[in-house]
């Protein structure tokens, strides 16, 4: 069996308590050993250009359902609650706060919109 980018957000999407990789490799009866998928979870780039990349193909599907007097609109927010002094637990814990370039104790959340606006207009003004 292949370890690839849809089994392993499969098994992310479809679990309700912590993830790891070692439960991953019990799931599918040792078929991935978990230290396969270790190395595949290191190799990934997680950065804007990654992102985009995954999500490219249904922000153009949307962008075409759209009417031509209308524009859409993405907007994607990656907010982490630091709690410094709580011990981590189901809901707390280290992430990798990409505004600070550190690593941050906390709740992250990622909220998503899209949205289709009419008669839009974007003024851009330097300062």
């Amino acid at each position: 069996m292949k370890t690839d980018m849809d089994l392993y957000t499969d098994y992310l999407l479809s679990s309700f308590g912590q993830t790891t990789v070692t439960d991953l490799s019990k799931m599918l009866d040792q078929a991935v050993s978990h230290d396969d998928v270790t190395r595949f979870v290191s190799y990934l780039d997680s950065g804007s250009k990654a992102l985009w990349e995954q999500v490219k193909p249904a922000v153009w599907t949307a962008e075409k359902a759209l009417d031509k007097a209308e524009a859409g609109l993405l907007v994607i927010d990656d907010t982490i609650i630091e709690k410094a002094y709580i011990d981590e637990n189901g809901l707390v814990r280290v992430h990798d706060d990409h505004s600070k370039d550190q690593y941050v104790k906390g709740i992250n959340l990622v909220s998503t919109c899209i949205t289709a606006v009419t008669n839009f207009s974007l003024k851009l003004e330097l300062l």
